[in-house]
């Protein structure tokens, strides 16, 4: 079951760390293009581009039938992204301020080696 209250559309960082940390029930799924993944990107989070997900490609498989938390840079894609997935019927939710707002909490970000990220 989602945590998240029905009708809410947007979460603080905060709480999608805590949703889609080791504790949490949802993916979180960032929708950045890939120079942007690997320059950093939350430990956790599965990376789909969101090219792939407006040509309708299926979603990772340990991401179906769970509860999403989009993100992308600074909130406008993961916003775009979440309303395409809520009307495929996925129980999903977009990050006010994406990885900008997550990296400017202190959240961790790593690149595609595991080492500190930055936000391209």
């Amino acid at each position: 079951m989602f945590l998240f209250r029905r009708g809410s559309q947007r979460v603080t960082v905060q709480q999608a760390a805590e949703q889609t940390g080791p504790d949490g029930d949802a993916v979180l799924l960032d929708v950045r293009e890939k120079h942007e993944w690997q320059a950093g990107h939350a430990p956790h989070a599965v990376h789909m581009p969101l090219a792939s997900l407006v040509a309708g490609a299926p979603l990772p498989n340990h991401a179906q039938g769970r509860p999403l938390v989009v993100i992308c840079r600074s909130g406008a894609r993961s916003r775009r992204v979440a309303g395409l997935l809520a009307e495929r019927g996925v129980d999903v939710v977009d990050v006010a301020g994406g990885m900008q707002a997550w990296a400017a909490a202190g959240l961790p970000v790593v690149d595609r080696h595991n080492g500190a990220g930055s936000i391209a």
